[in-house]
C-alpha cells in the first residue's frame, strides 16, 4: 500500500545576495520563497523554514508569512534552506512538504531572495524503525563495529507483502567524505535524473517478505551471532525469527564480518546479495550511511544489479569496480535514512535527494548508540486499542536527541499497544539518536 504526496524539492531560483562574498556586511536579509503547485490547497503561513550554514554549526529558524515567504538576517556565507510541514488537505487526507535547496550564497547585497520549488513523493506502510551502524567500545578501549542491523516496521493496520525487498546504501560511503556528485548550484547532479548512485552491492530478501500490522523484522547486517559472549555492550542476534545478510557465494567472506550465523536463525532467513564492488564484506558505514530500504519493479535484484545499462561511476573518477554504481530509479525508494557524522558537524553533505528524504540524523559512533524513529503522538494515542497502554516520560535520547513526543515506544509496545511512527520523509522530524540498540531492552 503506497500513498502518494506531495514533496518539496528545493531549487535555489535566484543567487541570495550577491556572488561577491564580503566579510563587511554584518547581516543581510534573505527571503525563502515556498511555491505550491497550483493543484494544492495548501496553507502557506506559518510553515518552518531553517538555513544551516555550511561550514559552520549555526542553524536559523523562522516561519513563513501569509505569502509563504520566511525572512532571515543572517551573515554573509553559503547556507542550505529546508522546509516540512504535514498540511490536512482533506477527510483522513494528509500531504507531506519537506524541501531542500541547493547552495544559496549570501554575500555583499542588502536584501535578496531565494525560491524553494514543489515535486511529488510518497510514504510507504512499511518504514525503517531504527539502524544500528556505529559500534561499541571494548574494555581495551578499541572499538567492535562488526555488529550492524536495521529493523523494518509495519506502520499500518493491513498486512504488509513485498516480493524481494531490496537493500543499499548511497555514495558516498561517509557523509563526511568529499561529494563529487555536486554539480552547478550545489545540486546533486542525479536529481533531476531521478536516480541515487549505491555503492558496491545490494542484498534481498529471497522470499516474499510479509509482515503483519503493527510488526517488525530484524536483519542483521554483520555478525549474526550472539555478540554479547564476547562484547557485553553489542547485541545479540541468535533468534529464530530475524533475518541476516550473509552470502558468501558472490564474494562477500570476510568472516570478521560474516561468521556464520547461529544456528537458531533459519537459512530461509539468509538475505541474498548482488555485487558489483571489489568488497569482500558490504561496507556500509560504521559513522553516516544512506540507507535505502526500494523494490525493483519489472525485473528481479539480480537482473537490476547486474545490468551494465544501470550502471554509472563516481564523478572525475577512474572508470573501475571500486567506482562503480547501480543506479537505483528514486521512485522505487519506499523508505531512507539519512546519517551525519556527529564528530563532523561542518563537512556533512547530503546524499539522498529531496524525493527520497529532505533531512539527516546525526550519529555518535561506537558507544552502542542507535537511530531510532519517533512516534506520531496523534495517531498512537488515537488508536482505540492502545488506551491505558502507552508509557510516557522516554529518557532514552542522546545530549538533546530524543522524541519529543515524550511516549516510550518500546515499553508501550511491551505493554501491549500498538505505535504509529512518525513519517514525513525528513530524517530530521523522524529519526533521533538513542542510547542504545533497542533489541537490547
Amino acid at each position: 500500500m503506497k500513498q502518494f504526496l506531495y514533496l518539496l524539492t528545493a531549487v535555489m531560483l535566484l543567487s541570495a545576495c550577491n556572488d561577491n562574498y564580503s566579510d563587511s556586511v554584518d547581516t543581510c536579509a534573505l527571503g525563502i520563497v515556498l511555491n505550491f503547485p497550483d493543484d494544492t490547497d495548501a496553507q502557506k503561513e506559518g510553515l518552518r523554514v531553517e538555513l544551516k550554514s555550511i561550514g559552520r554549526e549555526a542553524i536559523f529558524a523562522d516561519s513563513t508569512n501569509a505569502e509563504g515567504v520566511a525572512w532571515f538576517s543572517i551573515p554573509p556565507g553559503i547556507y542550505e534552506a529546508t522546509s516540512s510541514a504535514k498540511i490536512v488537505t482533506g477527510s483522513n487526507t494528509i500531504t507531506i512538504l519537506n524541501g531542500t535547496s541547493g547552495q544559496i550564497v549570501v554575500g555583499s547585497e542588502p536584501s535578496a531572495t531565494a525560491s524553494i520549488a514543489m515535486k511529488g513523493s510518497k510514504v510507504s506502510q512499511v518504514v525503517i524503525k531504527e539502524l544500528y551502524n556505529g559500534g561499541v567500545l571494548k574494555d581495551d578501549g578499541k572499538n567492535f563495529q562488526s555488529d550492524k542491523c536495521f529493523i523494518i516496521y509495519n506502520n499500518s493496520s493491513l498486512t504488509a507483502s513485498f516480493p524481494q525487498l531490496c537493500v543499499g546504501f548511497v555514495a558516498p560511503y561517509n557523509s563526511q567524505a568529499n561529494n563529487s556528485w555536486y554539480g552547478a548550484g550545489g545540486r546533486l547532479i542525479y536529481e533531476d535524473e531521478g536516480y541515487l548512485p549505491l555503492l558496491d552491492g545490494i542484498w534481498y530478501f529471497p522470499q516474499t517478505l510479509s509482515i503483519e500490522p503493527y510488526e517488525q523484522v530484524v536483519v542483521n547486517v554483520h555478525g549474526a551471532i550472539d555478540n554479547t559472549l564476547i562484547y557485553p555492550q553489542s547485541v545479540n542476534y541468535a533468534n529464530k525469527d530475524y533475518y541476516c545478510m550473509y552470502d558468501p557465494s558472490v564474494g562477500y567472506t570476510n568472516t570478521n564480518y560474516y561468521p556464520t550465523p547461529a544456528d537458531v536463525i533459519p537459512t530461509s532467513h539468509y538475505l541474498k546479495a548482488v555485487k558489483f564492488g571489489i568488497s569482500n564484506a558490504w561496507p556500509l558505514s560504521v559513522t553516516s550511511p544512506a540507507l535505502v530500504l526500494f523494490q525493483v519493479e519489472g525485473t528481479t535484484p539480480q537482473a537490476f544489479g547486474t545490468d551494465v545499462t544501470n550502471m554509472t561511476y563516481i564523478p572525475n573518477a577512474a572508470q573501475t569496480d571500486i567506482n562503480k554504481c547501480l543506479k537505483l530509479p528514486a521512485e522505487w525508494v519506499i523508505d531512507a535514512i539519512e546519517v551525519f557524522s556527529a564528530a563532523h558537524t561542518t563537512s556533512n553533505v547530503k546524499r539522498l535527494t529531496p524525493t527520497v528524504d529532505a533531512g539527516y540524523v546525526y550519529l555518535t559512533n561506537q558507544h552502542g548508540h542507535t537511530l531510532y524513529r519517533n512516534v506520531d503522538k496523534e495517531a498512537t494515542e488515537a488508536l482505540p486499542e492502545n488506551d491505558g497502554k502507552l508509557v510516557y516520560n522516554y529518557a532514552l535520547g542522546v545530549d538533546g536527541s530524543s522524541d519529543p513526543n515524550g511516549i516510550d515506544a518500546e515499553a508501550s509496545t511491551k505493554n501491549g499497544a500498538h505505535i504509529v511512527y512518525q513519517d514525513t520523509n525528513n530524517s530530521t522530524n523522524d529519526f533521533h539518536e538513542r542510547q542504545q540498540c533497542s533489541l537490547k531492552n
